[in-house]
């Protein structure tokens, strides 16, 4: 066997085993939690910010033009971007 012979036959393998790789992952079904498992219900009853997170995230693309999606993100963005007073300067009256 020659050089041309050996990378052509593992060119043929490479793509036959792309190939296969492909055909079971279109073919895979997802494995995607149910909207009632109790994790989720829990955390949402607790923060219904939280609740309307996931209600816009399953929107998709819609969640960008729903105004209540909008206000939630931005409510999001200011909890997460708004500085912590750290828990020591709150005990000592800083």
């Amino acid at each position: 066997m020659d050089g041309k012979m050996l990378a052509r036959l593992g060119a043929v393998v490479f793509v036959a085993v792309a190939v296969t790789a492909t055909a079971i992952e279109l073919t895979r079904k997802e494995d995607r939690p149910s909207a009632s498992s109790v994790g989720r219900t829990g955390t949402a009853n607790a923060d219904p910010l939280r609740g309307e997170l996931i209600r816009c995230r399953e929107l998709g693309e819609a969640g960008a033009r729903d105004p209540t999606c909008l206000r939630t993100w931005a409510e999001n963005r200011r909890r997460f971007l708004t500085p912590a007073t750290p828990a020591i300067d709150r005990v000592e009256g800083r």
